[in-house]
């Protein structure tokens, strides 16, 4: 194993190819000799620094400067440097081999992590993140796919383009504007507001919006029981007062019930956890399950609400930062998404500071900054006195990866709250709304060719 590093080392001083090709993908916690792991920092710091090789005296002049090492090794240290010869390696042999042996220490380390995790002995992280730390491990290799030629594949560039991208759309105008054409796959996409403004309305009627149009529907509750989303749905679908839903006599409700069945081909689940219970490991075997006992796939989830969701790399209750905690909850969703092929809708709350606030920004996400840079798509819902008096609740854009956020950056939609609705509203009630940039005409999708490289492969 030792020659394997001295290789790697003396390759990364003298061979600058190597050196770009597998650095990015070399971690100092690989070496197992103290000595060749101090070499290898120094290397990688001063290619990071200044983009350039290193020189052997220039090494010799860094390490002199460390403080973490006694003078006997620094004259380990500096021998070592100065067996370093530029003797040749086959090139794509030394590549193979060099991945191998970052897969095989990275698969060692992380069952020693796992063990640890496994006793007990790290305080932070949970059992339940060991698959997703060993899956990490097993999954390193060198990406051999060194970039998009601009000038050499045009052909490939003008197909993706052209080509159809499968969205979930809204029954929404306006959103459907910011978005263009509705909410791509691999996304998460979260919605900001405060306590009792809407953040599970909204989901819900675009959850009974994307049942209507036809598609399955996953919705994940961890706030409220199964029975109340669905009543929230009922309310929305069946055209009436969520109040009045128990005054139904028995034969209207099977009536108003089928007559949806037969309006669409999508299915709907609604599957409650516990507040702060589950996380995407549980979301990822419940896909699994009702693919299985169900033949049930999602074309969307919603997931209400992040903030109330438990993390597979932290333990519940462990010494971790709010930011850390919050962001990772963000990561294991949008990487759900990814996985599953599918956007996912969820919500945040705002800070103290931004709760009851006629205008909110990115900094009044609640607990975490993280979880902003995160999401593809971030609005805030905004209700106040008198938008209430109207009907109607602000949509203001915080972020957007679909469209330019500039572009209706706020509109209204109308509200009805009884019915747990929302809907468009005339034209003239946004004309107030004087941030708007400029507003961009919405086209469907099969009429436009698309603007992005997301998702770009050749």
């Amino acid at each position: 194993m030792e020659q394997i590093e001295f290789l790697i080392l003396k390759n990364l001083l003298h061979n600058e190819k190597y050196l770009r090709k597998a650095l990015p993908f070399i971690k100092a916690e690989y070496f197992q000799d103290s000595n060749q792991k101090i070499v290898f920092e120094e290397i990688s710091s001063f290619v990071e620094q200044y983009n350039e090789l290193p020189t052997k005296e220039i090494l010799t002049i860094e390490i002199e400067k460390r403080s973490d090492i006694n003078e006997e090794s620094f004259k380990a240290v500096t021998h070592l440097i100065g067996c370093l010869d530029d003797s040749p390696v086959e090139f794509e042999w030394l590549v193979d081999t060099t991945e191998k042996w970052c897969r095989d220490r990275a698969i060692y380390l992380a069952l020693l992590d796992s063990i640890a995790i496994a006793d007990g002995k790290d305080e932070k992280k949970n059992p339940e993140a060991i698959p997703s730390i060993l899956s990490d491990a097993l999954a390193v290799s060198f990406d051999n796919h060194i970039g998009h030629d601009y000038l050499q594949d045009y052909e490939e560039r003008f197909k993706f383009y052209h080509q159809k991208e499968s969205r979930i759309q809204f029954d929404l105008e306006y959103f459907n504007k910011i978005t263009k054409g509705g909410l791509p796959n691999k996304t998460l996409n979260i919605a900001l507001a405060g306590t009792g403004v809407g953040k599970s309305l909204f989901m819900c009627h675009m959850a009974a919006a994307s049942l209507m149009d036809g598609h399955n529907v996953l919705y994940i509750t961890l706030e409220m029981a199964e029975e109340k989303i669905a009543e929230r749905i009922d309310a929305n679908l069946l055209n009436i007062g969520i109040q009045d839903i128990t005054d139904l006599p028995r034969p209207m409700f099977d009536s108003k019930v089928d007559g949806i069945a037969k309006k669409t081909q999508g299915s709907l689940i609604i599957k409650e956890y516990p507040t702060a219970s589950a996380h995407s490991g549980h979301f990822k075997s419940l896909l699994n399950e009702l693919s299985l006992k169900k033949s049930f796939k999602p074309d969307i989830i919603f997931v209400d609400y992040l903030n109330i969701c438990a993390s597979s790399r932290y333990r519940a209750g462990s010494n971790v930062n709010s930011y850390s905690y919050i962001k990772a909850i963000a990561e294991e969703l949008r990487g759900l998404a990814v996985e599953s092929n599918l956007p996912i809708v969820s919500a945040t709350q705002t800070t103290r500071s931004g709760f009851g606030s006629s205008d909110v920004e990115l900094t009044d996400t609640s607990e975490s900054f993280g979880l902003p840079a995160t999401a593809d798509l971030m609005f805030a819902l905004i209700s106040t006195e008198e938008l209430e008096g109207l009907n109607q609740i602000l949509v203001k854009q915080l972020k957007n990866r679909y469209n330019d956020p500039t572009m209706n950056k706020r509109f209204v939609v109308g509200i009805d709250r009884a019915k747990m609705r929302l809907y468009d509203c005339e034209q003239s009630a946004q004309q107030d709304l004087h941030d708007n940039v400029k507003e961009e005409e919405y086209e469907p999708e099969e009429k436009k060719a698309k603007k992005s490289f997301d998702g770009f492969k050749f």
